[in-house]
């Protein structure tokens, strides 16, 4: 597996490096599909952010990120997150094999982060993507992947953007925009 690891306020040393490959390593042996890995590692004051993006078959993303005061100790959490994660994705394809299901392209899913600033809401970071053709199913399974709330995606049938998002229930819902 290729991996990136940069650091960010922090210089990463050379046994932190061996011990995210070390760490990663037993991932990358769960994920056949797994080529490449982006570790980004930052200290904002007492708190050591560790963010790990993986791109696996079919354009899924496996991701995680853990913050606490030891860089270790968040390398740690992001990994049982992943193992999780991988698992997870796992059984879900097993499932989606035995019932005959169809895996497409999958898009990573980005979104406008928005902060409410008084009565005003400010757009405070714009994230960009590209959107692939998938069904309503594999759009809740990328979604649940990442653990996101919402995900965007164009309908391979329609060809018109959609949105999954996970209800309160515990559900999924789909919003599917219909022309004028």
């Amino acid at each position: 597996m290729n991996i990136t690891i940069r650091g960010k306020n922090t210089e990463v040393s050379e046994s932190l490096r061996e011990y995210v490959t070390k760490k990663l390593s037993k991932v990358s042996r769960l994920l056949d599909s797994a080529n490449t890995a982006q570790v980004n590692l930052t200290v904002e004051k007492d708190r050591h952010i560790v963010e790990i993006t993986i791109p696996i078959s079919n354009g899924l993303l496996i991701r995680g990120e853990e913050a606490t005061g030891d860089m270790y100790a968040s390398v740690d959490l992001v990994m049982e997150k992943l193992e999780r994660q991988v698992d997870k994705y796992k059984t879900r394809l097993y499932r989606s094999r035995n019932d005959a299901g169809s895996r497409g392209a999958v898009a990573p899913v980005r979104a406008d982060t928005v902060e409410k600033n008084g009565d005003e809401p400010t757009i405070v970071k714009v994230k960009r993507f590209t959107l692939k053709p998938m069904a309503a199913v594999e759009a809740a399974i990328q979604m649940s992947l990442l653990g996101h709330d919402f995900f965007v995606f164009e309908d391979a049938e329609t060809g018109r953007v959609n949105v999954v998002y996970r209800r309160r229930d515990g559900n999924y819902g789909l919003i599917d925009p219909q022309p004028q």
